[in-house]
């Protein structure tokens, strides 16, 4: 299944990807929903984040080439992490497939990074190996936009992650995708500039779940984006980013200078 949130003349609603159309549905794919005969085509309506988080996970370096790289630009001898360490983001930089990520004016160097983003659907606190992917309900694709000049100079992350757009989510949430087998491309303008295996990370789901929920609970709604692979160019006003993760869709986005 492929949930979406959209936006039609009558408000916001969930909905189910069939094709090009949306059948809409009462209730949420977290607390219960009954299926409507109302339809709409996909370009009849406006795409919302397939869900607004409770809380905002993100990996930290999970993926070998990414990790080295910033170790080099930082004059560091590169090492690999040793264990699974999470971080957080604002759902005020959230936007839907589709919109345009602004360049604050006084931004220099944009990077984007193309994440596997997983969506909680059960609270679970405690979890296995055996069972971490219990409480998965599905995945979507996210865009963890970056100004490396203020990641380089900022004591936190405050704007370089978290500035107005520059976390891009969707389309929709794929309750059966598998990510294994899954590779994730990144096109600038169409040409492709980074594709790696989606799988190939440091630490996979369950481990960042297990780790996680030893110490905090996950709540349905929740999302883990889960790092991300390689370097980006530098982004200029007009460029179109396309992350797409076979099997599970393509978003994209339009950057804009502010």
């Amino acid at each position: 299944m492929r949930w979406l949130r959209y936006t039609d003349s009558t408000g916001t609603h969930y909905g189910l990807a069939e094709g090009d159309r949306i059948r809409r549905v009462e209730g949420t794919p977290f607390d219960g929903y009954a299926q409507t005969d109302d339809w709409a085509s996909l370009d009849q309506v406006r795409l919302e984040v397939p869900v607004i988080p409770r809380t905002f996970y993100c990996a930290g370096l999970n993926y070998a080439e990414h990790a080295i790289e910033a170790a080099r630009k930082r004059g560091q001898e590169p090492q690999l992490p040793k264990q699974a360490d999470i971080g957080y983001r604002a759902n005020n930089a959230l936007v839907p497939h589709g919109h345009d990520v602004v360049m604050p004016a006084d931004a220099r160097t944009i990077h984007y990074e193309g994440e596997l983003v997983v969506v909680i659907g059960k609270q679970a606190r405690h979890l296995t190996p055996a069972n971490a992917l219990d409480c998965v309900l599905g995945y979507t694709i996210g865009n963890d936009v970056s100004e490396r000049n203020w990641q380089r100079s900022d004591r936190t992350f405050w704007r370089a992650k978290n500035s107005d757009t520059f976390k891009p989510m969707g389309p929709w949430i794929d309750t059966d995708f598998d990510p294994s087998g899954a590779r994730t491309q990144v096109r600038v303008n169409g040409r492709t500039t980074i594709d790696f295996a989606t799988a190939a990370m440091i630490f996979d789901v369950p481990t960042f779940l297990c780790a996680m929920t030893q110490y905090l609970t996950l709540y349905p709604g929740d999302v883990v984006w889960m790092g991300t692979d390689g370097q980006s160019p530098d982004l200029r006003a007009g460029d179109v980013v396309e992350i797409e993760i076979t099997g599970l869709g393509t978003l994209r986005n339009t950057f804009v200078q502010g």
